[in-house]
């Protein structure tokens, strides 16, 4: 018995001796020293990602001296003709707290952008409008006051300058060679809270018809950007200015992983016409132009929905005078594609007052290029808004409209000529095709499939040799507006 547990005893000695002489080679050959493991354990983080996230500290610390915060005060007044202000309240005057008071103020924060060292900042014009004071601070708590240069409210873009010299600066970047996916960085003031940073990428470019401006462009970014951020700048990889953060799509007021950013090439030239002549002036070419529907594509003998469609053409203007014609689709612009109408737009505005370029159209299935001289977009015209027609008018029933003849006391109603020829609209059945279409009461017919409409009787007569279900094309005329819509006969 005592030689068993001898033997056990020897047994358990030995296999200790080999667990711990394995346990010491083993860690000889992983590199481990020791009997135990040291926590925490550094882990194995591959040499690029580290030069990365080394490599956006560096932008960010070479772009934050740049970037201010802006404050602005505004003085509000109430009317005087005050509900308070009846002699009865007279009364109660030892009791101020009652009275409302007739001058208040209210602030507004907001970010900038210097983009030169002698003081010049760019923001938005939604920061600044209507200010009575504005306070410029800068990365290093200095604070100066800051005077409006100039602002454009078609774009959003507002010119500020400080007496101040030696500024740090963002270079530009080009912002016609952005591709969807780039890495981009968002700094601003976020609630006040000054040079924030958010990076994500570029979600889209060319938006437009977000409702923000006149004149849109936008870079789409899911980075951050949420009130205060707005006139802050879009930066790439290389820390260029490639873009003014201006707006955000959100149901709650904060951020939702959509933001708008006007394009550094658009501002550009913006900035040099504010500072050298304190006012912008754009591009014109005379024409009305609206958007190619797959329908309208169909109907003018287009393959693709892209180009701009001349609904009219101004007299005397430098499209009238280089011979482009209503039903004209504009395909290319000094040669560049035209997209769609905000593109063709933007790309008119831009250019040069004077400056030479050349179109290029589809008329009837041929190509042409014609040669304009780029005039100064002159001084808009208010839109008449027509009074509402009556009802108690015959009419003449067609897919889901009803029409008469455009008289001369109908034509006045509606701001036209009273020579003005065509059908009026007088009724328009919800949920019918002219409803869908988007013809509205008081809309005036003047072409059907590109046959004249003077009067009610061309109007039937055209229309009684129309195929069923057929889609027809419609010339109309809407206060000074002039467009085309498609739509199935019925």
């Amino acid at each position: 018995m005592k030689k068993n547990i001898l033997i056990g005893i020897g047994i358990l000695f030995v296999g200790i001796l080999i667990g711990g002489l394995s346990f010491y080679t083993l860690g000889k050959i992983t590199g481990h020293q020791g009997a135990y493991l040291s926590y925490p354990i550094t882990p194995g983080v591959p040499h690029q990602i580290i030069e990365t996230s080394k490599a956006f500290s560096e932008i960010v610390n070479a772009v934050s001296p740049a970037v201010v915060n802006i404050s602005t005060t505004k003085v509000l007044k109430r009317d005087t003709d005050s509900f308070f202000d009846d002699p009865f309240f007279d009364f109660f005057k030892p009791f101020h707290d009652l009275r409302i008071p007739k001058k208040w103020k209210e602030q507004s924060l907001g970010s900038g952008v210097v983009v030169s060292s002698d003081g010049y900042i760019i923001t938005n014009n939604h920061v600044v409008e209507k200010s009575d004071e504005i306070k410029v601070t800068l990365l290093d708590k200095r604070t100066f006051k800051g005077k409006i240069v100039g602002a454009d409210p078609k774009t959003d873009i507002a010119i500020l300058k400080i007496d101040a010299s030696n500024l740090p600066t963002i270079p530009w970047g080009d912002s016609d060679n952005l591709q969807v996916g780039e890495f981009v960085l968002a700094i601003g003031n976020p609630y006040g809270l000054s040079h924030t940073v958010t990076m994500g990428i570029i979600s889209a470019v060319g938006r437009a018809n977000v409702g923000v401006a006149d004149y849109e462009d936008f870079i789409q970014t899911d980075a951050a950007i949420n009130p205060g951020n707005s006139g802050g700048p879009l930066v790439n990889i290389k820390g260029e200015l490639i873009g003014i953060n201006t707006a955000i799509f959100s149901r709650t007021g904060g951020y939702q992983g959509i933001g708008f950013a006007v394009p550094s090439n658009m501002v550009r030239p913006i900035m040099s016409q504010l500072i050298q002549k304190g006012r912008i002036t754009r591009g014109w070419l005379g024409v009305t132009i609206q958007e190619l529907t797959p329908e309208l594509s169909q109907k003018f003998g287009l393959e693709k929905s892209t180009g701009a469609l001349v609904s009219d053409v101004a007299k005397g203007s430098p499209a009238d005078k280089a011979g482009i014609i209503r039903g004209d689709i504009i395909l290319e612009f000094n040669g560049r594609e035209v997209k769609d109408v905000g593109n063709l737009r933007n790309m008119v505005a831009q250019s040069k007052v004077g400056s030479e370029v050349s179109i290029k159209i589809s008329r009837s299935g041929k190509e042409y290029t014609l040669r304009l001289v780029i005039a100064e977009l002159p001084r808009e015209i208010a839109e008449a808004v027509p009074s509402n027609l009556s009802d108690d008018t015959e009419a003449e029933a067609f897919t889901g409209m009803g029409v008469m003849s455009l008289t001369k006391e109908i034509a006045k109603q509606l701001g036209l000529k009273k020579d003005e020829k065509g059908v009026v609209v007088v009724k328009v059945e919800p949920a019918s095709p002219a409803d869908e279409s988007g013809i509205k009461k008081g809309d005036v017919i003047k072409e059907i499939d590109r046959k004249p409409v003077e009067n009610l009787e061309d109007f039937n007569r055209i229309v009684s040799n129309l195929n069923k279900n057929e889609t027809i094309l419609l010339f109309i005329t809407r206060g000074d507006k002039k467009f085309y819509v498609t739509l199935k006969a019925s």
